[in-house]
């Protein structure tokens, strides 16, 4: 199924996660997320730079003009570029202290889509908010344990979103003007020996790449047939998450971790925690920017 060949940019991530593709700056961001580390990679230059918080940061979005959306701990913040200032907008869960965010997106209307999880990964314990340009989080589901990967169709009639201890894939009918979602399906199940699904993204024929944790890959996945259509392997053991991007948006940049690996496993696997780029025959989407 392997006939990619893929490019390292050194990253040494402890929890690389949320690549994003910014076109304006022709750029790859993701985080660090234990670290509080955010990464921008330059297509053209191949020049990383490097941002460091003293928070855990767990999800980098495009806002207006020069600033990111960040998201810090528990609250979210708009971050401008060039003066390094935080502003901070919103804040979940402020009686839940083991809480942090994780995996976010936007739809096609700039609403922010954010999950939350226990740093002790409680099972039910974390949840799904939609935050709209009221800054009011409005929570979408509950008893989730880690809320990851989220992807809609093009026609934004279907939002596909990942619980990741689930190994499922669940299909909601989705409707952008009220922003609800309503359960439809269980579109894919990962099997146990091909680790946990975590970030995804979406490509222009509908399928979904998933990045599997403790599955050593980027596997490409039909959410209508609920089969394997590819796989991407890579050398290191937990994928984290992968995103499209590049000028014709057939660029995959995947980001992975070393949490959860000893040291002789860290020797076995010198790459882990590098963020990784394929050139892919398929095509993404460009992300839409957060209008919070």
């Amino acid at each position: 199924m392997d006939r990619y060949n893929y490019t390292t940019i050194p990253a040494q991530c402890f929890l690389g996660e949320s690549p994003y593709w910014h076109a304006t700056r022709r750029s790859f961001f993701w985080v660090d997320i234990e670290n509080g580390k955010l990464f921008e990679y330059h297509l053209a230059t191949e020049k990383t730079l490097v941002k460091s918080f003293p928070y855990r940061l767990t999800l980098v979005l495009e806002g207006k003009g020069n600033e990111m959306i960040l998201a810090l701990d528990r609250k979210i913040a708009s971050y401008d570029l060039d003066t390094e200032k935080l502003n901070w907008l919103v804040e979940v869960e402020s009686d839940l202290p083991l809480n942090r965010f994780n995996d976010g997106k936007c739809d096609a209307i700039g609403r922010l889509w954010i999950g939350t999880l226990s740093t002790k990964f409680t099972q039910g314990s974390g949840s799904l908010y939609r935050v709209d340009k009221d800054l009011k989080p409005e929570k979408q589901l509950d008893e989730l344990t880690i809320a990851n990967g989220m992807a809609w169709t093009e026609d934004n009639q279907t939002f596909y979103f990942i619980d990741t201890p689930t190994r499922q894939i669940k299909a909601y009918k989705f409707d952008l003007e009220s922003g609800k979602i309503e359960f439809d399906r269980i579109a894919i199940e990962i099997p146990e020996e091909l680790g946990f699904p975590d970030g995804m993204c979406i490509d222009q024929e509908g399928m979904l790449w998933v990045a599997h944790y403790g599955g050593a890959g980027v596997y490409r996945w039909n959410p209508i047939t609920g089969k394997l259509v590819e796989k991407i392997d890579l050398p290191v053991p937990h994928i984290t998450s992968c995103t499209f991007g590049g000028e014709n948006l057939d660029m995959l940049l995947i980001t992975t971790a070393q949490e959860n690996m000893s040291s002789e496993q860290l020797k076995e696997y010198p790459l882990s925690g590098d963020v990784f780029m394929v050139k892919t025959v398929s095509r993404g989407y460009l992300s839409y920017p957060c209008k919070l």
